[in-house]
């Protein structure tokens, strides 16, 4: 278990709000993903072939359970200098592909409607595994993305489960606001929603990316171990607010001079290219057009 990540375990609130809300944005995607290839079934008059998105869907899921569970248990049962590397490469690694990830969905969510229709146009005629193939694909990237982001958040926990029960609840929420919009029983102003999420997750992949520098600094990886940006000796970590800041953004009251850098940097440069102005519509025209897909 990570040295750092036993110093201070967020409370449970903390641990269930932050994964919950990566449950639900990640889920909601994932969830319209679906939607569009059930709604384009269904009007394609295609219902039998709904059992192999689903058999795709099921296969995606237990893939992404597969990759949490070896990554994140897995490291939580080394000790020492080396769960610090092992835990700082790791956040690294799920920070590089979460921002690949954001700002490519950024940009492709607007065709990602006509692509997935276009997708399941060809599947249905090359047969079941074909269609099983592109909703395990299409579920499965988003699946990825939040594993990756749930073992660089949850690293600094401990071990506890908590951050997972909220990862399964933020599902959960975001299943049933699926089915709800699929049905035309609840409207969501998606690229309000999907903006602000993506600029959570941006926030919190930039505290991830100051835990992965510390824990290699403490691995003796990285240098400026003892060079300190600030000390706020006042501050305590055991308030509300300190649980919160540590437990959903990794804020430290002590960062270094290398951490503290890297997440200015990283967050101007990020946020620079994700809110910089597209001339292309919104990134909620997928799940519009399932709707609309669906309804007409």
């Amino acid at each position: 278990m990570s040295v750092l990540a036993a110093a201070s375990t967020p409370s449970v609130a903390t641990q269930l709000f932050g994964s919950g809300l990566i449950g639900l944005r990640e889920g909601l995607e994932a969830g319209i993903v679906v939607m569009i290839l059930a709604a384009y079934l269904v009007k394609a008059q295609r219902k039998d072939a709904l059992k192999w998105v689903w058999l795709g869907v099921l296969a995606a899921v237990v893939m992404v359970a597969i990759i949490f569970f070896a990554i994140h248990y897995g490291t939580s049962t080394v000790d020492g200098l080396t769960a610090e590397i092992i835990a700082g490469i790791a956040s690294l690694v799920a920070v590089v592909i979460v921002t690949a990830m954001v700002l490519w969905m950024r940009t492709a969510a607007k065709n990602i409607s006509g692509d997935l229709k276009a997708g399941m146009e060809k599947a249905l005629v090359a047969g079941p595994i074909a269609i099983l193939t592109l909703a395990f694909f299409a579920v499965g990237r988003e699946g990825v993305e939040t594993a990756l982001l749930m073992v660089g958040y949850a690293e600094n926990t401990a071990g506890s489960s908590w951050p997972l029960i909220g990862l399964l609840l933020g599902i959960l929420v975001a299943a049933v606001l699926t089915v709800a919009m699929y049905f035309g029983a609840l409207r969501l102003n998606l690229t309000t929603f999907f903006r602000y999420t993506a600029i959570f997750l941006i926030v919190v992949a930039a505290g991830i990316l100051s835990y992965g520098i510390r824990a290699l600094q403490t691995g003796n990886v990285l240098p400026g171990a003892g060079n300190f940006a600030f000390n706020l000796t006042g501050y305590d970590p055991s308030t509300w607010y300190g649980t919160v800041l540590a437990g959903i953004f990794n804020f430290r009251p002590d960062p270094t001079v290398l951490q503290a850098s890297a997440w200015v940097i990283y967050l101007v440069v990020v946020l620079a290219l994700f809110l910089r102005p597209q001339s292309s519509p919104a990134p909620a025209a997928a799940a519009i057009s399932a709707s609309e897909t669906h309804e007409s």
